[in-house]
């Protein structure tokens, strides 16, 4: 695994932060050391996979990058045969086939390319039981979140589910500062340099869009989820659970 040293002193990069070949060769590693329990998250990913996926239907994985969820998943979910991750980034999905390859699951997992910025209709999910959109959310303009997720929910199979974890914004100003904080303190934890931190959060100023919790309830909840719950919280990451269930409407 190649170590994350894209935003270290030396590097030159653009304005804006690129998932380009530079990012994928190192992208492991910088998910690894800045997501807070993100192998946890992982395993909590497939453990709800397991209780809700529909013998029968697929799962999705929006901004699919390495293939770690859906690899993650089918170990999970033996039983389940079509595997599906999207992406926009042709250098994520060469590195997500070598990765699905490796694990000797490419009979079950595939690629496709989808920008999510782009129109809906541009992409087709049928028949499935298990979306997830994990870390990827925040990457999709506002204006663009409320047709994706209705369509995602329009995609599902009553009693499917859309995972969803990203970072957030909290109700208060201050609360919110707090979390940051604490958030950098971990990835220099993690050995993240004052420069690293302060020319990853420039890159990401015009392109990670973070939703505060009541906004994200809201756009869930007005693009048909019946039940929205949070499953994880680690100051300013969250995981949440959208379920379709046709019954409570």
């Amino acid at each position: 695994m190649s170590s994350d040293k894209i935003f270290s002193f030396d590097s030159q990069r653009s304005s804006d932060f690129v998932f380009d070949e530079k990012v994928a060769e190192v992208f492991e590693d910088m998910l690894n050391r800045s997501i807070p329990l993100y192998a946890e998250q992982q395993k909590m990913i497939g453990d709800i996979a397991r209780r809700f996926w529909v013998p029968g239907t697929g799962v999705v994985d929006l901004g699919s990058s390495l293939g770690t969820t859906l690899i993650n998943i089918a170990n999970s979910l033996p039983d389940a045969e079509s595997l599906t991750g999207y992406d926009n980034a042709q250098p994520m999905i060469k590195r997500a086939v070598a990765n699905v390859s490796a694990a000797n699951l490419s009979d079950r997992i595939s690629f496709r390319t989808a920008d999510l910025n782009g129109e809906p209709d541009d992409f087709s999910i049928g028949n499935t039981s298990v979306i997830t959109l994990c870390w990827t959310l925040q990457f999709v303009r506002p204006l663009k979140r409320d047709r994706l997720i209705r369509k995602l929910y329009e995609s599902l199979v009553d009693g499917g589910i859309l995972i969803i974890t990203d970072k957030i914004l909290t109700n208060d100003s201050n609360m919110n500062r707090f979390f940051i904080d604490f958030y950098y303190d971990y990835k220099r934890r993690n050995g993240y340099s004052e420069e690293e931190i302060n020319r990853k959060r420039e890159a990401l100023e015009n392109v990670l869009i973070p939703y505060r919790f009541d906004e994200n309830f809201e756009l869930f909840k007005r693009n048909g989820f019946e039940i929205v719950e949070t499953f994880f919280q680690w100051h300013n990451f969250a995981g949440f659970l959208c379920v379709k269930n046709s019954s409570t409407s």
